[in-house]
């Protein structure tokens, strides 16, 4: 096993962000040394600053617990990981790496390589195997690699949420063997922690704080800031059997707008419950731990034990955890229900954590390997120095003796020159070989480009009310002059003989008229990069023509996304003014030459569009 470490562990929560630092104990414990949280607004209509919001928090948090530069375990929240629980034939645990991979595909609603994910067996009550499978989208992951990153910290593991809280349960209430649920009510999501003795099941829902802040913001018309105020403030779960008679009317209508706001969370439980029991083979909870900071709520506590009919506590993730000198005690209890996600990371670095889920993304698992390495490498390194020293010495007492044979040496030199013209005769005929062959790679490589146009055009085009009718490469395309693209597949392309290539084919249909018309234009003004750079028999721009139905925005919409990617290092397509390329973008006219608003005939379903896209590199048909 390998030695204790202290952990800085870090929850990043819809509404709140929290950060501790824990060390080990020398009885295999844990202690908190210094803890503190900010709190973010979960507006839905602010969620483009969310992660700018994210980032100064971890970083005030870091500076205040003195801990910039460290390395961190953090967790993914429940609604952001995707979990199945899946059961396998038994198997011996050599043969399960391979069927979990095969279950992964299967399972995983997105394709496997853009996907972070890992797995652990848990307990079963049968033959069968149990996996817990758990897997993110890896441009999520890495967005919020990146948001800690930019806060000055480094990754050291990456957990889910759910299991980072069973595992706070697990090494908190080790005497609990009957089954109960952990709530964890979040701000966007309560996540639901199915515990029975070793055995775990998991389930996000979608209803959670801001739920209660959307309802109040709808039904006073106000801002979801000041809604989450008066929630803060004044807000309670209004309770049957004559609750609110005892209340102002104010503070009694308010009660009763978040009550129905939470009437559907007791209702997915039950229905979460039903299903653990009848596909899991589960146990209904005979009791539920309330977590979370929508478990501040005044009386929800109340109102669940009513809905759910089983007792509800607050969870307390610290029973077994000691609290440092120079953290205040009574702040802590009022949020430790709070904190399970920390306390569950911490377990980590003490080896006490039973689910042991690591979701890092890929640049810090090759930081991993790099490290891992090091120790070889050193060793290594020190071999090679040896080596070398000893061959010094040998090369030393050689010395004398190569001066003897110098002589020797020279004579044969003089045997051997005429094998070594021979020998330079074909290095250059190999040097000349190696370029041809480059040459042809080059070319193969341009040909394989082909593939990134498509990706790119399919993953642009991939709305249900907008279809290609023709994919046509051209050249000689100057930006404004939609005549200018002359085709670079010709119409005769399958009768063309075998071993014609298509720039002959070309060159015999690009007529004097047509390189005169081109310089003619090149002395009027300046063309596009993309033109004037491009060779007569490069295609340097793609025509799509093309229907719309329904809404003209949805071809609008592909070239605001065009718009939008052009200036990013692997963009296919260039969109600036020619000979400006920090000016101005091209204008949707410039490159949709051929777009009608609305469809003329009553009688037609559809209405053409061309677009012209100009390649950022032009491709050769050499």
């Amino acid at each position: 096993m390998a030695d204790a470490e202290g952990t800085i562990a870090l929850s990043i929560g819809s509404q709140r962000i929290s950060m501790a630092v824990f060390d080990p104990t020398k009885g295999g414990g844990l202690v908190l040394k210094s803890y503190g949280s900010q709190s973010i607004l979960a507006d839905p209509a602010q969620e483009m600053v969310r992660l700018p919001q994210i980032t100064f928090a971890v970083r005030e948090l870091a500076t205040g617990l003195k801990i910039l530069k460290e390395k961190v375990r953090y967790s993914m929240s429940g609604q952001s990981v995707f979990t199945r629980f899946i059961k396998l034939p038994p198997l011996d645990e050599d043969n399960i790496d391979e069927l979990v991979k095969f279950e992964a595909q299967q399972h995983v609603p997105f394709p496997i390589d853009e996907v972070v994910w890992d797995w652990q067996l848990l307990d079963s009550t049968g033959p069968e195997k149990e996996v817990a499978l758990v897997a993110i989208k890896d441009d999520a992951l890495t967005e919020i690699n990146e948001t800690v990153a930019e806060a000055g910290l480094g990754t050291k593991e990456v957990d889910a949420a759910p299991m980072a809280l069973y595992n706070a349960f697990r090494y908190n209430y080790p005497e609990v063997v009957e089954s109960v649920l952990l709530m964890d009510v979040g701000a966007k999501a309560t996540n639901l922690v199915y515990i029975e003795g070793n055995r775990l099941f998991t389930r996000s829902i979608a209803v959670g704080a801001a739920s209660i802040t959307t309802a109040i913001s709808k039904e006073y018309n106000i801002t979801f800031a000041e809604a989450e105020a008066q929630k803060v403030t004044n807000g309670m779960v209004s309770l049957g059997g004559g609750h609110t008679e005892q209340l102002d009317e104010a503070a009694a209508q308010l009660a009763t707008v978040i009550r129905n706001a939470l009437n559907r969370l007791p209702a997915e439980v039950a229905r979460t419950n039903n299903y653990y029991r009848s596909q899991h083979d589960g146990t209904a909870p005979t009791k539920v731990y309330l977590a979370g900071g929508g478990a501040n709520l005044p009386y929800l506590s109340e109102f669940l034990e009513e809905k759910l009919r089983v007792p509800i506590e607050l969870f307390n993730p610290l029973q077994r955890v000691s609290v440092g000198k120079a953290i205040d005690v009574e702040q802590l209890g009022l949020e430790a229900h709070m904190i399970g996600e920390l306390v569950g990371l911490a377990l980590r670095g003490i080896g006490k954590a039973p689910i042991k889920i690591d979701l890092v993304p890929e640049v810090v698992a090759s930081e991993r390997a790099t490290a891992q390495r090091k120790p070889f490498l050193l060793a290594a390194s020190v071999i090679l120095l040896t080596g070398v020293g000893i061959w010094w010495m040998h090369q030393s007492s050689l010395a004398a003796t190569a001066a003897a044979k110098r002589s020797e040496m020279e004579v044969e030199k003089s045997k051997l020159q005429g094998p070594a013209n021979k020998i330079d005769s074909l290095t250059k005929s190999q040097v000349q070989l190696k370029g041809i062959g480059e040459s042809y790679s080059a070319e193969q490589e341009m040909r394989t480009r082909w593939f990134e146009v498509l990706d790119k055009v399919k993953d642009y085009f991939n709305h249900q009310d907008v279809w290609i009718t023709d994919f046509e490469p051209v050249g000689l395309y100057q930006i404004g002059d939609p005549k200018s693209a002359k085709p670079r597949v010709k119409q005769n392309f399958a009768s063309i003989a075998y071993g014609t290539s298509v720039l002959d084919e070309f060159k015999r249909s690009y007529t004097p008229e047509e390189e005169k018309t081109s310089r003619s234009r090149s002395r009027r003004g300046p063309a596009a990069p993309v033109a004037a750079t491009a060779p007569k028999d490069a295609i340097n721009a793609i025509r799509i023509t093309g229907f719309w139905k329904e809404a003209p925005r949805s071809v609008t919409e592909i070239v605001e996304k065009i718009k939008k990617d052009h200036d990013s290092p692997d963009a296919i397509f260039t969109l600036k003014k020619p000979g400006d390329p920090q000016g101005k973008d091209l204008s949707s006219k410039e490159i949709l030459p051929v777009f009608k608003s609305s469809i003329g005939d009553p009688n037609e379903l559809a209405e053409q569009f061309i677009m012209m896209l100009p390649l950022k590199s032009p491709i050769s048909i050499k």
